[in-house]
């Protein structure tokens, strides 16, 4: 069987005490403090790529499975799992690096944990780089979920994350390297709506044909390590929603003040149909994120993995941006 060590050379893993539990953080180099945050459905693994290249450039590079996943550890409770949790973690790893800042990077969920990070504690962050997610508005008014119930609908596939063990029973139809396939290599841009009365991973299609992007053996190491955590962790960042929308009033139309970057696949879920491009390049984004340069890249969601090298590089001049000022 392969795994991630056998396949990646001069990394090292340990557990780190953090926020009340244990972190599993996979780093490498020496030099400024740079955080790779992934999201779903992830680990650290995600940060192959980024993780010798940002060492081989002179930076320190500290991959963590976020709580729920991988090595990490995985609390029961959906309400364990909000951006004052993940922050909460993300602050206890600079503080055992004895770092009071550091670069941030995240995609995914791990991009909102970037950004959230950035937001709520800006004296420990000295530039965030985030992939496919920007930071978005919290309405006043109406709730995450209710919010995307109104736009898509209940098979709206975060909607059916909801119910406690649905998707978890849903997605053991079929063995982990059909699920992890099946999420990595969605080739659709719009969102992720089921049809009525089907599951989001039955909807999801199956390629029989891999990109070169990503290998067998790659998307093996997934299967193997979620076979190992199962997926309810990582579907309580899902079931945590509407509990972060009561969290997050106090920073009600705050703006993220730090200098940032984000860089998004055109061809990502949502991108053109979801209203993320016109989003992105109007006025309300360039208000809450004002020190932010957008790159539109010809990719898909797993952008920093399909286009490892040109990602890679897009980080690194922005981090050595930000040092020169």
């Amino acid at each position: 069987m392969m795994t991630t060590t056998t396949m990646m050379s001069g990394i090292n893993e340990q557990k780190i005490k953090t926020n009340g539990i244990w972190m599993n953080v996979a780093e490498k180099g020496t030099g400024p403090l740079v955080l790779l945050l992934h999201g779903f459905p992830d680990f650290w693994f995600s940060w192959r790529h980024q993780i010798s290249y940002l060492a081989d450039h002179g930076y320190h590079a500290v991959a963590p499975d976020l709580r729920g996943y991988g090595d990490s550890d995985s609390p029961l409770s959906p309400s364990s799992y909000t951006f004052c949790h993940i922050v909460g973690d993300l602050v206890g790893l600079l503080d055992h690096f004895g770092q009071h800042q550091a670069f941030v990077v995240g995609s995914d969920w791990g991009a909102l944990a970037a950004w959230y990070l950035s937001l709520f504690r800006p004296d420990r962050v000295k530039g965030v780089v985030c992939l496919s997610v920007p930071f978005s508005p919290r309405s006043p008014n109406v709730k995450f979920l209710e919010s995307f119930r109104r736009m898509f609908g209940d098979d709206y596939y975060i909607c059916q994350f909801q119910a406690q063990g649905r998707a978890e029973r849903s997605f053991a139809r079929y063995d982990y390297l059909t699920v992890m396939k099946k999420f990595f290599l969605i080739k659709k841009t719009d969102p992720l709506v089921a049809p009525p009365g089907m599951e989001i991973i039955d909807f999801l299609e199956t390629p029989s044909i891999l990109p070169a992007w990503i290998t067998e053996e790659e998307l093996q190491v997934y299967a193997d390590k979620f076979q190992e955590s199962g997926f309810t962790g990582a579907l309580n960042y899902y079931r945590a929603m509407d509990l972060n929308w009561e969290l997050l009033a106090p920073w009600q139309a705050a703006k993220i003040t730090v200098p940032a970057k984000l860089i998004v696949g055109d061809k990502d879920i949502g991108f053109e149909s979801g209203g993320t491009r016109e989003y992105i390049e109007r006025g309300v984004f360039k208000s809450l994120v004002p020190d932010c340069e957008v790159l539109i890249l010809d990719g898909h969601h797993f952008i920093h993995m399909e286009k490892a090298q040109e990602v890679s590089e897009q980080i690194l001049s922005f981090l050595k941006k930000i040092s020169a000022t």
